[in-house]
This record gives C-alpha cells, structure tokens and sequence, in this order.
C-alpha cells in the first residue's frame, strides 16, 4: 500500500499514482492498447485519433479517474485497483470499467490498510487519519465475470468465507498484504502472521519480529525489519539475484517474481529475483516505487515527478508516464519520528500549494536520507522540516566533499594550486583581450554610419530592412532563418500538433526535454515567472537551451488555439537582441517553450542580485542593446507587439555579455488577450524602460523599501530635473549624465512628452558611439 501502486493481468498492466496538488486525485497510466480504456479518455493533448486506436501502438497514455474520491492510498490486484478514501477512510476498489467492486456489508466501514492479492483483498479496520493504525481484518474476493454472448471478461466481489480463519478473526493487525491465495500482516504486539489457502507456500514459521513494510510477490513475501531496517524474505528459493544483505531499506514494492526496494541511505533502487539489475536508474533517488510484471514506476524524491523503467529488454513495454508531480507519500495524523521530516509542499514551488493532503491536519512523514548517490556529496543533513541536500560534486569547494568527490583532489594539492593560478593568468589575459576585441568589433559595426553606409540616410538601403549591427553578431533576417539554428528540425507529426512555423522551430518530445533538464529537478531551475519555471537544460547532440514549463494556471487560461497563434507570433521574432524561440513541445498536456540559452543571467542578478557588478561601458552597451530590441518588437511588427513587462529581470546577458529581451508576456494568464496595442501601451513600455535605465545608473532597485522615498522614480527624477544627476550615480561621468537625460524623459508622467523607442534607441546608440572614441 501506497501513494502509487501497479495493476497487471493477461490483457493489460496499467500504473495509478495519487497527485500532489492537494487534491489526492488518483491519475492513471497504462500501454496504450485497443483493450483498456486508458486510451479513450486519456488527458494527452498530442496523442492523435489513429495511435490511440492502434492495438499494436506503444506508446503511453494517462488519464484521471474523476469518478473516484481523492485517495489516501494505493494498492494493484489482478487487472483491478483498491484505496482508501481521504475524506471517509472507506475502501474503493475498480478497474477501469466499473468502480463497484467492495461488497456493501463493507462499503461503508472505514479501513487504515488495504492490500489486493490476486483475486481477493483484505483491509485493517479502522479509519486512517486517526491515532490507532491496527485493527481487525475484513477480506472479499474478486471474481471474473464472463457476460452471455459477449466475448469479454470483467469482475466482480462477493464477501468471503474463502479467507475466513477462526485463528486470526480476533487479531488486531497493523498492516497487511496479499498474494496469491494468502494474505500476511504484523499484529499489534509484535509478530507476523499469514492466512489463506496458499500461505504455507511461504514457509514462515512463528516469529516475534516486527515488519514496519510488506510486499508480497505471487509466491513470495519481503518485508523490513522494524529494527534493523534490513529484508528479510520468504518463499520463492530459487533466487536468480538473491535478496540484499545488510542493506537497511525504507520502501519496498513487488512484481510477481521479483521485489525492488528504496535504500536508506540514498534513496537509491535496488532489486532482487527474476530481474535485469541493468535497467535500474542509476543516480536517482525515490520517494515511493511499485512494480509489475514487466515495469517499475517510481515518485523521484527531487521533483516528485514519476519515472518508469523496464524489468527487461522488451521493446514492446512502455509505461512512459504523465509528467505529473505525485503524492511522496501518505498522509497521516501521526507526528514524525526519528529519522523522519514533515514534507514541506513549499519544496514544489508552487505558490498556490499549501498542503498535499486532502485535510489540513495531516501530514506526510518521509524518510531521511543518510548519504548521496555517486557523484553528489552531502551539503546539509536532514532536519524536522526538510531532508539532507545532495550537491554535484562539481560544486565541491573545500576538503570537507573531497573524500567523497574523489580522494585524488585531496592528495594533490600542489596540481590544485597551480591550476588556480593557471586558471587565474587566463581570465587576466582573456578579459584584456576581450576588452580590445570589443572594442573594436563596436567600431567596426559603427563604421558603416560614419562612412554614410547605415541608416535611413542610405540610398540602397531604403524600402528595406537594414543589416543591423549587434557587437559582433549580425540580425537575422528572413533569408538567414534556415541557418538559425543548427538543431535537426523534427517533423511536426512526431509530436501530434501542427508547427505554427515549420523550418523555424524545432518540435521537441516531451521525453527529450525530460531527459535534457533531469527530470525538471531543482538543480537546472533558473528562474520562474507568472508563466511558469525556467529550466536549463542539454540536449543530447550538447547544446544548452532553456526550457520554460507552463505550469497550470496558464495551461487552464490558454486553449490549443490560444497556444498555436502565440507560438506564430513568437516564432516570427528573430533579433540579436531578443532571447529568441528555438522551438517548443505540446504532449501529455504540457506546454514547453524552448529558448536560447543566456549563461550570465539577468541585468537584475548583476545589479541587484551579488552577481559580478557591470562596468560602466558595459553598462552602457547593455542599455542600448535592450532597447534596440524594444524597438525591433515596437517598430517591425504591423501592429506592434507590446513587452507589458519591462524590467531588469527580463533583460538577459548572453555568452558575450549581449543584452537580450526576454519575457514578452504573450503567454502568461494575466495577458491572455490580443498582443497588439494603442500608443498608450507603447508608451507604456517606454516608461518601465527608463525604470530600468535608472537602476542600470544608481545601482537601485525600482523599488526598495531600504530608501526614502522606496520610489527610484520619487529619488532620482527630481535630482535629475535640478540639474544633480550626479547624485544618483556612483561617480561623476558625462556620459551617464547624457543617460540621465534619457530616463528622464522615458519617465514623463504625460505619454505624449515620451519619446518613442526608436528616439530612444538612437540617443544610447549615440552615446555608445561618444564612449567608444573617447
């Protein structure tokens, strides 16, 4: 029993996992098969009307049981499923064809445990948000059921005497499961006991120990020692991978010949019996795990996204799940014990998520890690409200990791000291030759200006778009749209959707993008915004691309259509100094927009934000370049695209220290409606564009409660207007005075006494001009 549990039988084997949205939905996945239902009411956006009927596809689809109550726990029988209700403890059993399989003398009794065998269920009274969490047992079989003249099977329950055992009627049990034929369970005052018509197929003789989690397999039964944390297993002799010795356990989850297990220390996955070690995940750790005949699927620990793997090399098996966040664990009305955390729904990073349980009372525990798995080293040991931090070894700064990261830093301490200094005479070296390089590489592009060549006073160059350039980095014009990116284009048809602009934007698989950002973890998050997290990532030809996730709120308020008409808008953005679409992914319901990938940031992070401080010169550059491309999207698009949220944090620093306008509010909740706007919101953007020139100045915040007045515009525009501009900067320099003049005009409280952005873009490229000869 848990959050997440595995249903197999002859015709399909399908996953459910209860979500982590504080509802307790039970979402549901399976092979994708002519005969489960799972296909037909799937909640994927991009799987299309020929897959989905296919037989013969592989391919995985999901769907929500809406028909049934938010669920407190998990538990896969043959070809059916069984819970616990969070709201009323009652026991619930279905398939994906009926959801009527408890016997009415139970329907209405409350249950701590469930545990489905094969064909029979058996559950602990008793109601599972209370103190007590033993009871005594009630057990139903599950029938199959064969209609007249239909050439289908289905099931049924009836209550009982097939598990009726005078011995055990008046033992109050603590947990339990089934198999095959036989039910086992700890009871109240220590000791394991099992029943059934098949139990003695197991061999346990009496025992006094207590078995904190139980799995059985058809023949076989595992469970952890409540004392040493250690599996001791029963039944199956022939073990083709024995059980694991003095390995101490938290979690364990059973197929019909195997069992796979969560360690103690790492979090890690090991298994045991008729199974293929080789197709474990290496390096990740889980919360929970639950298995079938062919696949295991488990809730990662670092996102609680759920990942599956194969038991075998069966091509034709694929449990590819919704990239959805899942339950860590069950909710209980018990405090933490030793060795435990309260999990903190503040760790998903979803504003709007405050609990994960269905009652506000509850709580889950989850089991502490002890240790790292390879490559990570312990940062911060688990406390009462959080487990330990693993970090990457390539973070590791100081001897306290390197016995963990790798004995030979430590023993080579003189390699370790000339390589700083090495390092050190590149980057003195580098940054000079840099600087000369800019230089000159700025000159040049304004040489054409000078010579008579650039600009709107050129003969040839009118009634056309200019060659427009960016340091170094020419604007991509429509003829050079194929050279754009060096990605394989993918047809749209891979993924299920129509491309918006085929040959421009890449369509990514879903998995891809999975594999690219390691599951979505904390780790590669860069930033977050109203449309949802940022993610760095890697493709696999080695590229880094950012990956921006939409999160719910903008997936509900945005439709299909909604999605492919922005996706038009910004596949046709194409400037130096715009964060620029790469492409993007439309599968499972998710909503991924792929981008250009900016290693230095944002301009907020290096003025306000302890990163590396901006020279003057570079100060600058960055203030013109930001509003070249204001420009380009005020001035080349019929009608204008209007940013709606200029600020520094949406202004990114590229390899080469660029500035690039990102964020253009076309796809987040609070702006779903036309992008196109009047002169007012032109304007509107013009004045957040000279907040921004103001903090680029002083170095402060737009606002910042530390200051009196908090307002930058209430501070600096009155000095600016007196003719003290020099006061809002940290040294007196003629050309920041030029740019002071700017701002102030930029901020006018009248629309009509702001410059357009063009005027704008022309007055900083000027002065970039004055400060290069200087």
């Amino acid at each position: 029993m848990g959050p997440i549990a595995a249903s197999s039988s002859e015709d399909d084997t399908f996953f459910c996992a209860i979500d982590a949205s504080g509802k307790q939905q039970v979402i549901c996945w399976g092979k994708n098969s002519s005969s489960s239902p799972l296909s037909s009411s799937s909640s994927s956006s991009s799987s299309s009307s020929s897959s989905s009927s296919s037989s013969s596809s592989s391919s995985s689809s999901s769907t929500i049981f809406t028909n049934i109550p938010p669920m407190a726990s998990l538990s896969g029988g043959e070809g059916f499923l069984c819970g616990i209700s969070a709201n009323t403890s009652q026991a619930h059993c279905w398939t994906p064809q009926t959801t009527d399989l408890v016997p009415s003398t139970f329907s209405s009794i409350a249950y701590s445990h469930i545990a489905a065998g094969k064909s029979h269920v058996c559950a602990v009274r008793g109601p599972y948000y209370s103190d007590l969490d033993s009871g005594n047992i009630d057990c139903w079989d599950i029938i199959v059921k064969t209609p007249n003249n239909v050439n289908r099977t289905s099931l049924a329950s009836k209550q009982t005497t097939f598990f009726y055992d005078q011995s055990i009627s008046n033992l109050v049990f603590k947990n339990i499961v089934s198999g095959d034929g036989f039910s086992c369970g700890s009871i109240r005052y220590g000791g394991l006991i099992c029943f059934g018509p098949n139990s003695n197929i197991l061999g346990i003789s009496e025992t006094t120990e207590n078995y904190v989690v139980l799995a059985s397999g058809k023949n076989s039964l595992c469970g952890i020692s409540e004392l040493s944390r250690e599996v001791t297993c029963w039944g199956a002799e022939n073990w083709e991978v024995p059980p694991p010795n003095a390995t101490k356990f938290v979690y364990l989850s059973s197929g019909s010949q195997h069992f796979c297990g969560i360690r103690e220390d790492n979090h890690g996955i090991e298994c045991w019996g008729s199974f293929n070690s080789s197709y474990i995940p290496k390096g990740a750790g889980f919360k929970a795990i639950a298995s079938s005949e062919f696949a295991t699927c488990g809730i990662r620990e670092d996102d609680l996204v759920l990942d599956c793997w194969s038991n075998s090399n069966l091509s034709s098996v694929n449990y590819d799940p919704p990239l959805e966040l899942c339950s860590p664990g069950l909710c209980s009305s018990k405090s933490c014990g030793l060795g435990e955390f309260s999990f903190n729904a503040s760790l998903l990073n979803e504003p709007d998520l405050v609990n994960l349980c269905v009652r506000k009372d509850l709580r889950i525990c989850s089991p502490c890690g002890t240790s790292c798995s390879e490559g990570f080293f312990l940062s911060s040991p688990c406390t009462e409200s959080g487990d330990r931090v693993c970090t990457h070894c390539s973070l590791c700064q100081n001897s306290s990791c390197w016995d963990t990261c790798g004995g030979a830093v430590k023993s080579q301490p003189e390699m370790r000291r000339l390589w700083h200094h090495f390092r050190r005479v590149v980057v003195i070296i580098g940054s000079s030759a840099a600087g000369v390089l800019i230089i000159l590489l700025g000159a040049w592009c304004l040489l054409p200006r000078l010579l008579g060549g650039y600009g709107s006073g050129s003969k040839e160059g009118k009634g056309k778009k200019q060659f427009k350039c960016c340091i170094g980095k020419p604007q991509l014009e429509a003829a050079d749209q194929e050279n754009f990116s060096d990605l394989p284009f993918h047809s749209p048809q891979s993924a299920g959707v129509v491309a918006p602009c085929p040959g421009v934007a890449q369509v990514f698989r879903l998995s891809e993008l999975k594999d690219a950002t390691n599951g979505f973890k904390e780790f590669n998050e860069l930033g977050r915004g109203s449309y949802g997290f940022v993610y760095k990532a890697l493709l696999a030809e080695g590229r880094q691309v950012a990956v921006k996730r939409a999160n719910a709120a903008t997936i509900i308020h945005t439709n299909s259509r909604d999605f492919e008409m922005e996706l038009e808008i910004l596949c046709r953005i194409r400037h130096c100094n715009i964060v620029n679409l790469l492409g993007y992914c439309s599968e499972m319901g998710e909503r991924l927009l792929v981008y250009e990938y900016m290693p230095h940031g944002t301009l907020y992070d290096h003025l306000h934000g302890g990163l590396s401080p901006l020279n003057w010169s570079l100060r600058l550059k960055i203030s013109m370049q930001a509003a070249k491309g204001l420009e380009y999207l005020h001035k080349e698009f019929s009608p204008p695209i209007v940013h709606r949220d200029v600020k520094t944090s949406n202004i990114l620093l590229d390899s080469e220290w660029g500035a690039r306008i990102a964020d253009f509010g076309l796809l987040t909740p609070s702006n779903h409606k036309e992008y196109s706007s009047g002169v007012g919101d032109l304007a509107s953007d013009v004045y957040n564009f000279g907040i921004v020139l103001l903090e680029i100045l002083s170095g402060r915040k737009a606002y910042d409660r530390d200051y009196n007045p908090p307002s930058i515009i209430e501070w600096a525009v009155p000095l600016i207007k007196q003719g003290k501009a020099a006061a809002i900067v940290d040294r007196y320099i003629a050309l920041l005075l030029k740019l002071a003049d700017v701002a102030e005009l930029a901020v006018r409280e009248n629309p009509s006494e702001r410059p357009c952005i063009s005027n704008i873009a022309s007055s900083l490229e000027q002065i970039v001009k004055d400060g290069l000869f200087l």
